[in-house]
């Protein structure tokens, strides 16, 4: 044996007896996060408004992105999936109002009124009955419609839920109060804001949307996409219109209001005196838009139909001309251009890692969040996935504050499924704490796109960075401060490395769930997973 072979031999006996290396965790660069999030900011794309020029730009960026990474298109030959937004606005040289007992109020004032899309010119006249807060639900054994007669008729209601029911559950079935009162028979719904609502958005801010425009998508048949066809009006109503409803009825708006704020207080209904009339004209606009998705394979052919969906939205809110100051751009850097480029950051981790992972990982950038989810909902409505595919976990990135170090993490919606396990095993890998959901209140779970995934049955969460340490001061100063203000741009205080530290965290949860043994599951007797997923296997809480 030559000298060199016989010095070299022991060694490789040793290199070969030595246990494997642990996979090496991939490197986050903090910059090439900085970089997407200020191209994405820039006054270039005014605002990335879904339907606009500025957000197609941002798609580009985005699919330009997931070529370079050496991705795959889901949808066959392209980086898009077409979403046609259809953009109602109110026509101003015919004013909305609502008529209530031959009392007219005109729209802005004491009552606010959207446009609508299917009906051009309405004149939408009918007797109304106040039904509480006008919610039904078989499971949780709620019917503020029994033995009410709506058919043909408005109804009246309370925004929100009542006091003391789990902030979640309420979200979702004050959510769902127009397709209650379609299923009852009604034409159109009033809201009456409670006091509770209008202690988080007083009557002024509410009034300021008076005339906002109204957006929906159409279907791939060109017919718009309309969740309750039945309702064909609705309006927000407060001050003296709010009492105008209640005009003979023996109650009054301040009784109403104080019996609701009482724990578990439920204001029963009652048929209300007064006509109430619809007057609008809504003219109606074509946009197109587009999704923008990519797909990395797994390795493991029995799971290769079983995909992981990332999402951000990729929109915001555009320009706004009556903003005041001389910056009209909604730049949307932390909403939700940090979300996007966490998400982008995964990709690359995964996509260069070299090691595949087993399921399939899903890359979604969504058009018109800011619209109502609109973006999302068509992607669930019209998936793209191949024959035999299907979701089975979702994780939405919105909003991450990036503006400190982050010490715990908020998945919204984890204590419904074994995603809350699975997230919390991998931020802790990061070291990093799964904290549960400091604003019960709000309902967040309900709020953001992974719900119209959730509506479909698919176990979801909606991730943050977290409230420990300055977490806390740092949201509530964004939301008062900067959110949907063109102060949400690129010169915030962005903590670039805990940027970095947030991009891990996500990597480590989509590798997480997408090499899980078994596939994530609604828990047994949870609301959403009973309300949207009843057919579904359950796992045990």
């Amino acid at each position: 044996m030559p000298l060199r072979a016989a010095l070299l031999a022991p060694l490789l006996s040793l290199a070969i007896a030595l246990p494997a290396p642990a996979q090496e965790r991939p490197a986050f660069s903090s910059d090439a996060i900085r970089a997407d999030v200020t191209f994405l900011a820039d006054d270039l794309l005014e605002g990335r408004d879904g339907g606009t020029r500025g957000y197609d730009i941002a798609a580009r960026y985005v699919a330009a992105r997931f070529t370079a990474l050496g991705l795959e298109q889901i949808v066959p030959g392209s980086w898009y999936q077409p979403v046609t937004l259809a953009v109602a606005t109110l026509e101003k040289d015919s004013p909305a109002r609502l008529t209530i007992g031959g009392r007219a109020f005109d729209n802005g004032g004491d009552v606010v009124i959207g446009a609508f899309g299917r009906e051009p010119k309405q004149g939408l006249e009918a007797g109304a009955v106040f039904v509480g807060y006008g919610l039904q639900s078989a499971r949780e054994k709620i019917d503020d419609y029994a033995g009410l007669d709506l058919r043909g008729k408005w109804a009246v209601a309370l925004s929100g839920s009542p006091v003391g029911m789990p902030s979640e559950i309420g979200a979702h079935l004050a959510a769902e109060k127009a397709q209650a009162a379609q299923k009852a028979g009604a034409i159109g719904l009033v809201t009456i804001p409670s006091a509770a609502m209008l202690a988080r958005m007083p009557w002024e801010r509410l009034r300021e949307r008076a005339g906002d425009p109204s957006v929906g998508w159409m279907q791939p048949d060109g017919q718009l996409y309309v969740r309750t066809p039945g309702i064909r009006g609705s309006a927000y109503a407060h001050g003296a219109a709010a009492e105008a409803l209640l005009a003979g009825s023996g109650r009054t708006l301040a009784a109403i209001r104080a019996e609701a704020g009482k724990k578990g207080g439920r204001p029963k209904g009652f048929a209300l005196k007064p006509m109430i009339r619809l007057d609008r004209t809504s003219s109606v606009a074509i946009a197109p838009s587009s999704n923008v998705l990519a797909v990395l394979p797994g390795s493991d052919p029995a799971l290769a139909g079983e995909y992981v969906l990332l999402m951000a939205h990729l929109d915001h809110v555009g320009v706004k001309p009556d903003t005041p100051g001389k910056d009209k751009i909604h730049n949307g850097a932390m909403d939700n251009a940090s979300g996007v480029a966490t998400m982008m950051a995964v990709a690359k981790a995964f996509a260069e890692s070299g090691t595949r992972l087993k399921r399939p990982i899903l890359f979604a950038a969504v058009t018109a969040e800011e619209d109502g989810l609109l973006g999302s909902q068509y992607l669930a409505k019209n998936p793209v996935l191949p024959e035999g595919g299907k979701l089975v976990g979702v994780v939405n990135l919105d909003m991450p504050i990036l503006t400190y170090d982050f010490q715990d993490v908020v998945a919204f919606g984890a204590e419904h499924s074994t995603l809350g396990p699975i997230v919390e095993k991998a931020a802790k890998s990061e070291g990093v704490v799964l904290s549960p959901d400091p604003l019960p209140a709000e309902g967040l779970f309900t709020r953001s796109d992974h719900y119209r995934f959730v509506e479909e049955g698919v176990p979801s969460v909606f991730l943050m960075t977290g409230f420990a340490g300055p977490g806390k001061a740092a949201f509530e100063h964004f939301l008062k401060t900067d959110y949907h203000k063109p102060s949400d741009q690129i010169d915030l205080p962005f903590h670039w490395e805990a940027a970095a530290k947030f991009a891990r965290v996500n990597y480590a949860i989509a590798r997480e769930i997408a090499d899980a043994a078994e596939a994530p599951r609604w828990y047994e007797g949870d609301f959403f997973g009973d309300a949207f997923a009843p057919g579904q296997a359950k796992a045990k809480p």
